[in-house]
């Protein structure tokens, strides 16, 4: 693991993508599109219940293969730990093999093969745990 950001504008970088992170993995959990007119559903019979298992599937997948393609290429906020990255206690578990997974995969196959890793295996992962929100109880959340 590297050393955190040392300079105001990669601490400031840094707390950014993680609010970002945050933001993006709350509203999906809530099911809102922030750029929609708020208004409510009428619950019926035909309402997909899957709708909200897949907006959270969808955000596990892209932040963990945001973050497991950062760490591999030594991307923007690659240091960051996982709390900094948004990641819920189970998206760090998969987070960790994938990037294992990947640089085991990028020594014996190249960069490419690595990429195409990280995203089969993010969203495999994610479909499998459902999005993967769970966390311990030592995360709280953003104040």
């Amino acid at each position: 693991m590297r050393a955190p950001p040392h300079t105001p504008a990669q601490r400031t970088a840094a707390r950014t993508l993680a609010l970002t992170a945050t933001l993006t993995l709350t509203l999906a959990l809530s099911g809102c599109d922030p750029g929609s007119t708020p208004h409510r559903p009428r619950a019926t019979a035909t309402t997909p219940s899957a709708a909200p298992t897949a907006s959270l599937i969808q955000a596990c997948t892209r932040l963990i293969a945001y973050w497991a393609e950062q760490e591999l290429t030594g991307g923007e906020g690659a240091g960051l730990d996982w709390e900094q990255k948004g990641l819920s206690n189970e998206q760090r578990e998969i987070y960790d093999a994938i990037v294992h997974a990947a640089h085991a995969e990028r020594d014996a196959h190249g960069t490419d093969a690595a990429h195409r890793l990280i995203k089969r295996q993010a969203e495999q992962r994610c479909t499998a745990a459902n999005g993967a929100t769970y966390s311990s109880d030592n995360w709280r959340p953003p104040t």
